[in-house]
């Protein structure tokens, strides 16, 4: 028996769906406010400090590069384009919430805490880049990509059956919405009602994939209504739009409203890693040239010399700040004592299995030779 025609309006549904998930914008390209409602409280010296931040993380960036150029850095993803969605979601966070960054996020493990030595160590894979300080809330990046999510979510429902009011906030890319790991962690944190916050940097490309390939979601951002959950897409190159989503996502973990999915529209201007990705394959110059546009530190910048508290004075006794740092930091890490395989294997379990407590004897014998 035949089945009549368009009992079911599919593509309704799914427009309707799509409908649901605006960008969120407080500042277009020219620095201009264009939703004066939802600009936040923030004081000249909050939004001065933020703007520091992003400079400083652009120059960290540059630095970065140039040291993995000459061997003196292991791996590393660029962070230029990003800056926003990194750093304005880390600065509406509190001490006591917990980062879980993706191999792009040490920016925000950094500013959260971590010293920027060991963060250089990390890139070398020493074990020590992978020591966090007491007191500061991060775990290593993830080089799994979206291993993160679940757990984030297993780190935010230990926060709640402890009664803290704190979340825990993690980070993957556009690639990363699809991977099965993505869909479990924020399943799991919907169902229990975790105060996580989820980040998808949506910066266009899975290393070379587009997202237009990589998933028939008009956005993002929708993935969430799968997992009952809120989902928001926000202008990732704003500032001040991506510190108002995350700052609400996390008013609503902390009062018991569980999690949130934000999808931040932004882009990487780099490659993917330093570890031979050429954009230029993938990338047209037109799209690079209209993202440059969107520059989130020109734009920050335009909007702060608007209400004249930054200048180019300022900016560049940051940019000499963060060189000097950079320079000190780079320094102290290479002081550090070289990684022997015996550290290596010391720190893999508490209590050695037997194979390991016999290649713990041979190269304990080799090392002191």
């Amino acid at each position: 028996m035949a089945v009549k025609a368009n009992v079911f309006d599919l593509q309704g549904q799914l427009n309707k769906v799509a409908e649901n998930f605006p960008m969120f914008q407080i500042l277009n390209e020219e620095g201009e406010v264009v939703n004066k409602a939802a600009v936040p409280d923030l004081s000249d010296e909050q939004l001065k400090e933020l703007m520091r931040r992003m400079v400083y993380t652009r120059i960290l960036d540059q630095r970065s590069i140039s040291l993995n150029r000459q061997g003196r850095l292991g791996f590393y993803a660029p962070t230029a384009g990003q800056e926003a969605s990194q750093l304005a979601s880390q600065f509406a966070l509190e001490k006591e919430d917990f980062i879980l960054p993706g191999y792009r996020d040490v920016p925000q493990i950094v500013w959260h805490g971590l010293p920027l030595y060991q963060a250089f160590l990390f890139s070398r894979g020493h074990f020590h880049g992978n020591q966090m300080p007491e007191g500061v809330n991060v775990i290593s990046p993830q080089i799994i990509i979206g291993a993160q999510y679940i757990q984030c979510a297993g780190v935010a429902l230990g926060m709640k059956k402890r009664g803290k009011k704190s979340v825990a906030i993690t980070y993957t890319g556009d690639g990363g919405t699809s991977q099965g790991d993505f869909y479990e962690g924020i399943n799991f944190a919907g169902a229990f009602k975790a105060p996580a916050i989820f980040m998808v940097q949506n910066n266009r490309f899975a290393i070379s994939t587009p997202v237009e390939k990589q998933s028939a979601a008009h956005t993002l951002a929708q993935k969430a209504v799968a997992a009952g959950i809120p989902g928001i897409q926000v202008d990732g190159m704003d500032p001040l739009a991506v510190y108002v989503a995350v700052k609400e996502a996390r008013e609503r973990a902390v009062n018991g409203d569980g999690p949130t999915l934000i999808e931040t529209l932004t882009y990487r201007y780099g490659p993917h890693t330093m570890a031979g990705d050429d954009p230029t394959r993938y990338r047209t110059s037109e799209l690079d040239n209209e993202w440059e546009k969107k520059d989130p530190l020109v734009r920050f910048r335009k909007y702060l010399e608007g209400k004249g508290i930054w200048n180019e004075e300022i900016e560049n006794q940051v940019i000499e700040e963060a060189k000097e740092d950079i320079k000190n930091a780079i320094k102290k890490a290479d002081e550090t004592p070289k990684q022997k395989v015996t550290d290596l294997i010391s720190h893999m379990f508490e209590v050695l299995p037997q194979n390991l407590e016999e290649q713990m004897e041979i190269y304990k014998a080799k090392e002191s030779k």
